[in-house]
């Protein structure tokens, strides 16, 4: 691991070491961030907290989001493959709920959080 040479010295960067390490990681921030890519997208970010609250199928996640099922199947997809939602078969029907994951569990709470504070009332 090469040791960065700082252009400035600044009082309390001494021990930067663990931070530099952390930083030379790109595949988990490039995991983090496609996670974030995830939940930029509004309608994803309604199905994830729809998720959160309870397990539905594609056709009564259809209706609530007022969307087809196709559409609704995309972003589900893209919510299961990072591993945000997970499904289960019962029968013909798919039945779909957030993961029981920490990460899934973190932003959804960040997710109740941000609109408490940026949606008062």
């Amino acid at each position: 691991m090469k040791h960065t040479i700082l252009p400035h010295q600044h009082p309390g960067a001494e021990d930067l070491e663990g931070i530099e390490n952390t930083l030379c990681q790109v595949d988990r921030f490039d995991l983090i961030a496609g996670i974030f890519k995830q939940l930029s997208d509004t309608t994803r970010i309604r199905i994830f907290w729809l998720l959160c609250h309870t397990e539905q199928c594609v056709i009564n996640i259809s209706a609530y989001m007022e969307m087809s099922s196709p559409a609704v199947s995309h972003h589900l997809r893209a919510l299961r493959d990072c591993g945000l939602i997970v499904s289960r078969r019962e029968g013909k029907e798919v039945y779909y709920r957030a993961a029981s994951t920490r990460q899934a569990q973190l932003l959804h709470q960040i997710i109740e959080q941000v609109m408490e504070i940026a949606c008062p009332g």
